[in-house]
């Protein structure tokens, strides 16, 4: 048996709501670099094709006894039981080198694919395996940010917490947002981010 399980989002979420005493656990979420603009170079059909690709890449490449799930849009999650973050390092750095590594053909087009992955491991890192996909988000925010397809592992001098620096009523709706829409709201935020640094680049 090779590849992993994959699964629906409420059913991965449980998956790592029920860990607890099972050992240690890697998550990774990933998503794809500029997907925005393979929509709109080449349409939705097209985009839909390269999601289905990364799936397909991702089940049957992860190691048996995997799980495997689409967060929402362009964003995906693994589990990796028993796997230490460098050991998930290498398992997806190779998955992501192939869809990056060469061109696929996707419908009438052929493209090279990149993700941005982040991982956050259980116990290594969070003390509930339920914070692995924040953590993990944070890591993927950080390989956005150095420079974008590439693997980051999440590292200790986390992000402050939202509730620091945005209103009550703001998470709520941003919470209400991220449930609607089926994405995390990490992945909202970088979108927002995106758009600002977008609008100001003649300053940047």
């Amino acid at each position: 048996m090779t590849g992993a399980t994959t699964l629906d989002r409420e059913r991965f979420y449980q998956s790592l709501a029920n860990w607890k005493d099972d050992g240690p656990i890697s998550v990774a979420v990933a998503d794809i670099d500029e997907f925005l603009a393979v929509n709109q170079n080449y349409g939705r059909e097209v985009g839909n094709a390269v999601i289905a690709l990364v799936m397909k890449a991702l089940a049957g490449s992860l190691p048996p006894g995997s799980l495997l799930t689409r967060l929402g849009g362009d964003e995906f999650a693994c589990a990796l039981p028993g796997a230490s973050p460098e050991e998930a390092l290498i398992q997806l750095e190779e998955i992501r080198q192939y869809l990056a590594g060469r061109k696929h053909n996707v419908g009438e087009v052929s493209l090279a694919v990149r993700l941005s992955i982040g991982i956050a491991s259980f116990p290594r890192h969070v003390s509930d395996p339920q914070q692995l996909l924040q953590a993990a988000d944070e890591a993927l925010l950080r390989a956005k940010r150095e420079g974008r397809s590439r693997v980051a592992i999440y590292v200790e001098d986390r992000m402050v917490l939202k509730s620091n620096y945005y209103p009550k009523n703001q998470l709520a709706r941003l919470a209400t947002l991220s449930e609607r829409l089926g994405r995390t709201e990490a992945a909202l935020l970088r979108e927002a981010l995106a758009d600002l640094l977008d609008k100001y680049r003649e300053f940047l």
